[in-house]
């Protein structure tokens, strides 16, 4: 029988000495099967950004102050009514029934102006009005920065889901998760730095939401199914059952060693560097991630404040993430009825109930951060693709809709630099248009990178003989809207 050993093996974590089982006698076969066990997070390690491309000599970095470490992104997956949560509009009352003109509407479809059967109250000390539909957001309003001036390209679930998190309309750009990831690297070394947390593994458009696409591989999203939250589950075969880890240990050493001789011989290679680099990191999440992961170990008092909705679960875990130096954190919505924000019929209940069920956990995690001194560095951004119609769509007795809405809707900031208690931009008087200070994707993405201090128009990745950046040849920074 065949053999192999290396002189770089190293004793056991545990403390024993001599020769390990794996290195006294193992089979060229029996290698590879090992070699497979266990580092099942490998495939998904693969994906996941340790370093920026500072540490490549890639990035090009403004001379900003940095004003935020991290970003937690509660996407509203669907497109929420802006009407019917930041952006009261008592005119739609006065033109009810009335048929808006201009090519936006529909008139197969819509059947009029439709105002907000919810009541709007100020709130806090800045005053700002919020939606009946919000009462928890409400109550954390002054840490708040609402955006009521939002504005996209396409009003189509695919080509704007794609905008909001790659700057465009088709699958071929980075996220801004990968983008973050390039510039800064991750703050933690046992850890991904860009987590995606899903409900179901059916989100529309789903993984070219969050793909490095031409960026370096290390720099991809781990994408997690929250809809069981055992962390045995969240992180499927995380652990070997085969070996230990001084002998895991032992196995990845020879591997790096291999692999490291490999990379030295191509003169350097980004993409296997990332694989090196993923492969050490899968390692190590062995021991960190599981205790990450396991929102079990939080108070009782603290899940109770989060609520016990598949939301609410992901936002407490979204915190842990950012407690622990994820820098990116994406959650998903869809309500434990798999229902998304896409209220094209019965809006008016749907709304009610896709609010009851995010309200809640959306204001735990802004108060939760707070109350840690985490949410003067974390950005914390609530909002969907787009907005909803001013007018009804399938307007049967009580039953009317509201469909997609692209050329005015509201987004949602919060910690992380942001000014708290202030709104920024309106919509006209129904809220069919942005009517002052309009504010694209494009502008969005520059004041995120802005905030966590990376020049939008400086940030950029070689690729095909162009440069390229997440706003393409747009954007500009709010700085309306920083603290």
């Amino acid at each position: 029988m065949n053999t192999f050993s290396t002189d770089t093996q190293l004793e056991s974590q545990q403390g024993r000495g001599g020769p390990s089982r794996f290195r006294r006698h193992c089979s060229r076969r029996r290698a590879l099967e090992l070699m497979g066990a266990g580092f099942g997070t490998i495939g998904l390690a693969a994906l996941l950004g340790q370093t920026g491309a500072l540490a490549a000599g890639s990035t090009k970095r403004g001379p900003i102050d940095a004003r935020a470490k991290r970003v937690i992104f509660l996407f509203m997956n669907g497109g929420p009514s802006h009407l019917d949560t930041f952006d009261p509009k008592p005119a739609l009352k006065r033109f009810e029934g009335q048929q808006p003109a201009g090519e936006l509407y529909k008139k197969s479809k819509g059947t009029g102006f439709m105002p907000s059967p919810l009541s709007f109250s100020r709130h806090g000390r800045s005053g700002i009005e919020v939606s009946e539909s919000l009462p928890h957001l409400a109550q954390v309003i002054d840490d708040c920065c609402v955006i009521r001036s939002m504005r996209t390209d396409v009003p189509n679930h695919e080509p704007a889901l794609l905008m909001m998190h790659t700057g465009n309309v088709q699958p071929i750009r980075p996220s801004l998760g990968s983008w973050l990831q390039y510039g800064l690297g991750s703050e933690n070394s046992n850890l991904p730095g860009y987590v995606v947390l899903r409900p179901t593994s059916k989100i529309v458009v789903g993984p070219a939401l969050w793909s490095n696409s031409f960026l370096p591989a290390e720099f991809q999203a781990t994408s997690v199914v929250t809809s069981d939250m055992q962390v045995d589950k969240l992180l499927a075969n995380i652990r070997n059952g085969k070996l230990d880890l001084g002998e895991q240990r032992e196995q990845l050493d020879l591997l790096q060693a291999l692999n490291q001789r490999h990379l030295d011989s191509r003169g350097g290679d980004l993409e296997l560097d990332g694989q090196i680099k993923a492969m050490e990191t899968a390692f190590h999440m062995q021991r960190e991630a599981m205790e990450t992961f396991d929102i079990q170990r939080e108070p009782e008092s603290i899940r109770r404040l989060y609520g016990d909705s598949p939301f609410a679960r992901s936002c407490l875990l979204a915190r842990r993430l950012a407690e622990a130096g994820v820098r990116f954190t994406t959650v998903y919505y869809v309500n434990s009825g798999n229902q998304p924000w896409d209220t094209h019929t019965d809006h008016d209940a749907g709304h009610r109930k896709l609010c009851a069920d995010a309200d809640r956990a959306s204001a735990a995690l802004i108060s939760d951060l707070k109350a840690r001194g985490l949410l003067e560095d974390t950005l914390v951004v609530w909002g969907g693709e787009f907005g909803r119609t001013p007018y009804a769509e399938n307007q049967k007795e009580k039953k009317a809709g509201r469909d997609h809405h692209h050329t005015a809707f509201s987004m949602l900031l919060a910690g992380g630099g942001i000014r708290g208690g202030t709104t920024y931009g309106a919509s006209d008087e129904v809220g069919m248009n942005a009517a002052e200070n309009p504010v694209h994707v494009h502008d969005l993405h520059a004041t995120i990178l802005h905030l966590l201090g990376l020049d939008h128009e400086r940030l950029t990745y070689r690729y095909a003989g162009r440069d390229f950046r997440l706003t393409d040849v747009a954007g500009r920074v709010i700085h309306n809207i920083l603290g």
